[in-house]
């Protein structure tokens, strides 16, 4: 794991937003690929939006599961987890794809998603995403 983010993941389960703030660049750009909507670009956004996220997730703690360095990018597998202020867990994985210059984060790509309350089996999943249902691995007979 880079410095930079051991002192990000530090930061964050300590819940101190300044320093969270002072790792970030102050023209950060954001991007969420699978939520385009959700894009800002700036330091003062991103500390708005971890400010909200300590206060309605009062024990959020974030761990790494994995991070490597290519270059100025930063890939990183998180496990974030609390409980939120109205008592429901909370529960968030994925990866993150930071760019780090000069020991500030100038971009990230997330790519983070809530851990399913209720799983759905693969089958169901592909037929979500196809419209047809898979057939069952070892069902197929051969003619």
């Amino acid at each position: 794991m880079t410095d930079v983010i051991d002192r990000l993941v530090r930061a964050m389960n300590a819940h101190q937003l300044d320093a969270v703030a002072a790792l970030i660049h102050e023209n950060y750009r954001s991007e969420q690929p699978a939520h385009p909507g959700r894009a800002f670009i700036g330091r003062d956004q991103m500390r708005a939006n971890w400010e909200a996220m300590f206060a309605g997730i009062p024990d959020f703690h974030a761990t790494v599961m994995r991070s490597v360095r290519d270059g100025d990018t930063t890939w990183t597998e998180w496990y974030w987890s609390g409980t939120r202020g109205d008592g429901k867990p909370f529960e968030v994985r994925g990866v993150t794809l930071f760019e780090i210059v000069d020991d500030r984060i100038v971009s990230g790509r997330l790519y983070l998603e809530d851990v399913e309350r209720q799983p759905v089996g693969i089958e169901d999943a592909v037929e979500a995403l196809s419209g047809r249902r898979p057939s069952t691995a070892g069902s197929e007979t051969g003619s």
